[in-house]
C-alpha cells in the first residue's frame, strides 16, 4: 500500500502535535534557559519515520505555529520572541535535525538497520546543537566554552539515550508507514 499525500499530511500534522506535546513538559535547569524536555525525541522520530521532506514540513509547521503565538514551545509557550530568543536556535534547528535525520535513513538505510538510525539521529541531533548553540551565543554575547557548558553538556547523556529509544522506535516502525 502506497502512503497517499493526504495520509503524508496527517502525518506532518501528528508528529507536530507530538513534538507540541513533549516540548510542554519541560525540567528546568537553574543555569541555562535550555529545559530538559522530550522535544528531540519526537523531533528524531518525526524525521526516522516520515522522511526528510514530510519530517521537515512538520517541523516547519510547529515552528511556524509557535512563531504565530500557539503555546507549542518548552513549558507552552509560543511567540516571535521565543523563535528569536536564545533558545530560538534549537526550534529552527528542529527543521535541519528532521531533514539530516530523514535523508540519512532515506538514502544509506534500504535494510532499516538500528545502527544507521543510531548514526542518522546523532547526526541529526548535531546539526541541532550546533545551530542552536551558535544562536545562543549570539543573541546573549555568550562565550563558546559557557555556551557548551549551559546548552550542551548537561543534555548529552539523555539526548544520547533519547537516540537509542528513537532509533528503536523508527526500526520498529518504519516499515508500516513506507510503501
Amino acid at each position: 500500500m502506497q502512503t497517499s499525500k493526504t495520509m503524508n499530511l496527517i502525518l506532518c500534522a501528528i508528529f507536530a502535535a507530538l513534538t507540541a506535546v513533549t516540548s510542554g513538559i519541560i525540567i528546568p535547569l537553574p543555569f541555562t534557559p535550555v529545559p530538559i524536555t522530550l522535544a528531540t525525541l519526537a523531533v528524531m522520530l518525526t524525521g526516522g519515520l516520515l522522511g526528510s521532506k514530510y519530517g521537515s514540513v512538520s517541523m516547519i509547521v510547529y515552528v511556524l505555529l509557535g512563531a504565530f503565538g500557539a503555546p507549542v514551545y518548552h513549558g507552552f509557550t509560543g511567540g516571535l520572541d521565543k523563535l528569536v530568543g536564545p533558545t530560538g536556535g534549537y526550534l529552527i534547528g528542529y527543521i535541519l535535525t528532521a531533514f539530516i535525520t530523514g535523508i540519512i535513513i532515506e538514502k544509506m538505510n534500504k535494510k532499516n538497520n538500528l545502527y544507521v538510525n543510531v548514526a542518522a539521529m546523532a547526526l541529526g541531533l548535531s546539526s541541532c546543537y550546533i545551530l542552536g548553540t551558535l544562536w545562543f551565543m549570539v543573541s546573549t554575547g555568550t562565550p563558546l566554552w559557557a555556551a557548551l557548558v549551559s546548552c550542551v553538556f548537561p543534555f548529552l547523556i539523555g539526548d544520547a539515550l533519547k537516540i537509542v529509544v528513537g532509533a528503536l522506535l523508527v526500526t520498529k516502525l518504519r516499515s508500516r508507514l513506507q510503501n
